[in-house]
């Protein structure tokens, strides 16, 4: 695993985790980074060249006075595509960095040549009331100000390691399936983000809200009907952040594209159950027909 910057309008920070063939691009969450991928990507990388980026305002890629709205790191993610790896990918990306995906593949077809979504942020068709934490915390979005006051203030009272325990608690049905070694790479970044202050605050309340009004734009079900690329949708039966409805519906609406459901994962299935994520994805057509397998860099 090698960390690297490139300069896409300001430094962009990621992960190569070495591997030839097609390339493989992670993009991550609202809140992730692109340690959300490490469990899963040395695998990736035995058939596939694996990359995940950190999105503008997450991980260790800087705002560098760019946004981290959905389609400003939409954006990003599609320079990145063209400018750093040059050629079409494979484009894999959980919750919010699934949206992304889809609007991705929607505006740049010639870029995408296959896809994966895992536990995609989208609407479904019917609403449930969200978990009190979940609530909770769109409540204070809507807020000028207190956001960032209480995001904050909630990192100073539960230190790193514990905000970001809280966080697999939220993200994952059983948190405690999560690598050791992973969660500490976590709790290290976590405490690294906390110097910058303010500016890590407003990176995670901008996309938040951003994500908020897209999840409610009845125009991206257009987007969902212009995807050409072949699509896997890999979804944790217990996601508490996207029900498995969703899925079910984006299913209905895309019958064409194929729909695994891990039964007792939550919203991370690539953290909490890497091996079945990874025989989930071995199992896909499209993600077969690449390279021999080759050796790790």
């Amino acid at each position: 695993m090698r960390h690297k910057v490139a300069d896409v309008r300001g430094p962009v920070h990621y992960l190569d985790f070495g591997g030839s063939g097609p390339t493989l691009l992670m993009v991550h969450g609202l809140g992730g980074s692109a340690l959300n991928w490490m469990a899963v990507a040395p695998q990736i990388a035995m058939t596939h060249r694996a990359i995940a980026i950190d999105l503008a305002g997450f991980g260790q890629t800087p705002l560098f006075g760019r946004a981290a709205t959905v389609g400003a790191n939409a954006a990003l993610v599609h320079e990145f595509i063209d400018k750093v790896i040059g050629q079409p990918v494979i484009l894999m990306g959980n919750s919010m960095g699934g949206h992304i995906a889809i609007l991705e593949a929607a505006q740049h077809p010639g870029w995408i040549a296959s896809m994966v979504l895992v536990d995609p942020a989208i609407p479904g068709l019917h609403v449930r009331r969200p978990e009190p934490v979940v609530l909770g915390a769109m409540a204070a979005l809507s807020i000028p100000g207190l956001a960032e006051t209480l995001l904050s203030r909630r990192l100073r009272e539960l230190g790193p390691e514990g905000l970001t325990r809280q966080a697999l608690a939220l993200v994952c049905a059983d948190p405690s399936r999560v690598d050791p070694g992973i969660v500490e790479a976590h709790i290290r970044l976590t405490r690294e983000r906390h110097d910058l202050g303010r500016q890590n605050a407003r990176a995670f309340i901008q996309a938040s809200r951003s994500i908020g009004f897209r999840m409610a734009d009845p125009r991206f079900w257009t987007r969902v009907a212009a995807v050409k690329a072949p699509t896997l949708v890999i979804h944790g039966s217990l996601d508490r952040l996207v029900p498995v409805a969703a899925a079910r519906e984006l299913g209905r609406r895309r019958p064409d594209w194929e729909l695994k459901v891990l039964e007792g994962v939550g919203h991370v299935p690539m953290m909490e159950a890497p091996d079945l994520f990874m025989e989930t994805l071995n199992a896909w057509s499209a993600y077969r027909i690449a390279s021999q397998p080759a050796a790790v860099s």
